[in-house]
């Protein structure tokens, strides 16, 4: 008897190209004969509803273009499949802020918050948004539109109030999502091919300090059976067997990374997950979590000035904060009894109407009311109206009153290895692992360069920890379940990524440009954002 599964859809890196995902999807079901029950993102959402939210994103200004969510979220479309996303480092941040515990950014799109642990026929999906920088790490969330250059950027950053609830969760996670890898988990897939599709991270990779401490340490304590991230613009499947807790047989996470979407990119992949008994065909909330959530709500911090865990050393109350059965009981009581997810959601703000831009719309605040109504059910936090009853002053908080403060008179970070905390002077989330820019002009010219000039020439990796196929272990249909190939006069060029024989078995489908194959059975998908397909440096836009 062959064992029901779910189909769940995982992309990379979205940069506000819903049309053409659903339209991907549509076409692999229509193709394949199967229904996906679920899309997951992983970051780069880019939930951007007008012109204000443009300018709450941290990207170059030639890139801020409204791609096409705002039709979701003014109702002029409807996502086809429950959609579950993340935050990334290029997000519309004053509209994510306003669901700092999650929440509904268009009918059937849900966001996950800084970090959050919601149930979907079952399966238990987790998630932390943003990226690792060392310097905002024990920071507060004190950011507040309208930003400035400083926090237009940190206001993404994680922060280890979050990691520290995250870590407060015992049962255990089906899947896990970040933006940044895990650190060192290159060491458990085909390293030497990720080196040859990405060089310029060769030297992270040989100091391990490519990808986010916070994250390992996540990945270590949660062993999700699966961990989805983007960020890095390539396709790497990993298997990683983790050390046996107690008498427990070791658990073994499979994780993957996929690309932006863009034409002949490795950016979607659908994965089968076996379906598990559920009270609800919806989305649902998490006792779990929700009981965690309220433990540590008196720890919240809105300010600049850093916080450190409470630890077992004598010095605090309490220490731990993980959730017994009443405190799960609770949840249920605070909630009469009720887990689905209500269908709340609500528009804050007027959506893009291209018959009538505003380009000088201003950055916009606003209160959620599914945070309003989530908060008073739990006696939660609203922390992004906590930061505005503390004044404009407070929550564009700068260097002034704490950034340049002497470094040397704090604590040491919990992640010393680190060294991304750069000069405020210049963007610092603008180097080749975060954002690609440049990124094909940079290896052209690393390749004219003498060989004697390239370093180094050879890595020591640890013994892998397992021997089994990330392939395998992913459970993919056979190779002819892919996008047709490209016709041979494709430039070459756009041919790198392209997964080879023995990678084929993993089905990552690559959505054409134009015609393919024979006949009428590969639709042409509409290229809506003519910026982003210019030029060859215009393909490696956004990190």
């Amino acid at each position: 008897m062959v064992k029901a599964s779910m189909k769940i859809a995982v992309e990379g890196c979205c940069h506000g190209e819903l049309d053409k995902i659903y339209e991907t999807i549509e076409y692999l079901e229509k193709k394949e004969s199967i229904k996906v029950d679920l899309l997951l993102c992983c970051g780069d959402f880019q939930a951007v509803r007008n012109e204000g939210d443009l300018k709450c994103m941290a990207v170059p200004a030639k890139y801020r273009t409204m791609q096409t969510f705002y039709k979701y979220y003014s109702g002029e479309k409807k996502a086809p499949i429950l959609t579950i996303f993340i935050g990334g480092n290029h997000e519309a941040s004053n509209h994510l802020q306003e669901l700092p515990y999650g929440g509904w950014v268009a009918p059937n799109i849900y966001y996950l918050g800084y970090a959050g642990v919601v149930r979907y026929k079952g399966i238990r999906i987790g998630g932390l948004s943003g990226i690792y920088k060392s310097h905002d790490y024990r920071k507060g969330h004190h950011e507040f539109p309208p930003y400035n250059p400083e926090t237009l950027r940190s206001v993404y950053h994680i922060r280890n109030m979050e990691v520290f609830k995250l870590k407060q969760i015992q049962m255990p996670i089906d899947i896990f999502m970040s933006h940044d890898w895990p650190r060192r988990i290159y060491h458990y897939g085909n390293t030497e091919d990720l080196l040859r599709k990405k060089k310029f991270l060769r030297s992270e990779v040989e100091t391990n300090t490519l990808g986010s401490p916070a994250a390992e340490e996540l990945l270590a304590h949660l062993q999700p059976s699966y961990w989805f991230s983007a960020h890095l613009h390539v396709k790497f499947a990993a298997v990683m067997q983790h050390p046996p807790k107690g008498n427990a047989a070791p658990r073994v996470t499979k994780f993957l990374s996929l690309d932006k979407c863009l034409p002949y990119r490795e950016f979607l992949q659908i994965v089968d997950i076996p379906d598990r008994s559920s009270s609800s065909e919806g989305l649902e909330y998490d006792p779990e979590w929700f009981a965690v959530l309220k433990a540590t709500n008196s720890l919240q911090v809105t300010t600049p000035q850093r916080w450190n865990p409470p630890e077992n050393n004598g010095l605090h109350e309490r220490w731990d904060f993980r959730a017994s059965e009443a405190d799960m009981m609770q949840v249920m009581e605070d909630l009469s009894g009720e887990l689905g997810i209500p269908d709340n959601f609500s528009r804050t703000v007027p959506p893009y109407d291209p018959g009538h831009p505003q380009p000088h719309a201003p950055q916009s605040y606003n209160t959620n009311p599914q945070t309003t109504e989530l908060c008073a059910k739990l006696g939660l936090t609203d922390i992004y109206c906590k930061v505005r009853q503390r004044g404009n002053d407070a929550g564009r908080s700068q260097s002034a009153t704490g950034e340049d403060e002497d470094e040397s008179l704090d604590e040491p970070s919990e992640y010393p290895t680190d060294t991304s905390g750069l000069s405020s002077s210049f963007n610092p989330d603008e180097i080749t692992i975060e954002d690609e820019w440049e990124e094909e002009e940079e290896e052209g010219a690393k390749a004219d360069l003498p060989s004697d000039t390239h370093t180094p020439s050879r890595m020591v990796l640890p013994e892998p920890k397992s021997t089994i196929s990330p392939s395998v272990l992913m459970d993919l249909p056979p190779p002819s379940h892919s996008t047709p190939i490209a016709p041979p006069t494709q430039p070459e060029g756009e041919q790198e990524g392209r997964c080879s024989d023995e990678e084929a078995a993993a089905r990552i489908l690559k959505r054409s440009s134009g015609d393919a194959g024979s006949g009428n059975t590969t639709p042409r998908i509409k290229r809506r954002n003519q910026l982003i397909y210019q030029t060859t440096d215009d393909d490696e836009c956004e990190g």
